[in-house]
């Protein structure tokens, strides 16, 4: 039974609606791929906007592509103390009960009511993946990191769907209390 996979880190990002990508850059607008993420389909794009909230502003927070159904911004712990936030630890998409927050772009600004969260640590995994590490989608499992820093991630979300590639992702915080870099190999220990 495999027991090893990649780990990547996130920083603060957001992805778009449709909707929102026309009010801050323009009406027809499209988002500009700068570079291929891990995930199949997934992109880094050029465009930033800027996330002002009660507290604080947080300049220049990059978009990934393609554009969804509705806007997600995913920050950390410290992020939500600067705009003066308290966003849920949450899966992707599971914005309901989220804050929101005033998205700037160079042509407009989002005020959106919610969608700001913090992302639970998760794996993408493939079927094949899940049958090879003997985890179902919906799991619940442990990791653990190795290195001067060691240390157990618990309450890590199995996501299994037939277009994800192996990754753990957490976020920038959490690799680094763990010491750790991107791709680095860590252990699923359920």
């Amino acid at each position: 039974m495999k027991t090893k996979l990649p780990i990547a880190l996130s920083n603060r990002h957001l992805h778009l609606s449709t909707k929102d990508i026309h009010t801050l850059y323009g009406e027809g607008y499209r988002l500009t791929p700068m570079k291929d993420l891990s995930q199949p389909g997934q992109f880094a794009c050029e465009e930033k906007v800027d996330l002002v909230g009660p507290r604080g502003t947080i300049k220049g927070v990059r978009v990934l592509g393609p554009a969804r159904k509705e806007t997600q911004i995913e920050i950390s712990l410290t992020d939500c103390f600067t705009l003066g936030v308290k966003a849920p630890i949450a899966d992707s998409g599971m914005l309901e009960g989220s804050p929101g927050v005033k998205l700037v772009g160079p042509a407009g600004e989002v005020n959106l009511e919610k969608g700001l969260i913090v992302a639970a640590r998760h794996i993408h995994m493939s079927p094949d993946d899940a049958e090879e590490f003997g985890v179902a989608d919906k799991d619940i499992v442990k990791i653990r990191t190795f290195g001067e820093r060691a240390l157990v991630f618990e309450n890590v979300l199995v996501r299994v769907n037939k277009d994800y590639r192996l990754e753990m992702h957490i976020d920038i915080e959490e690799g680094n209390a763990a010491a750790l870099t991107n791709y680095e190999l860590v252990e699923l220990i359920k």
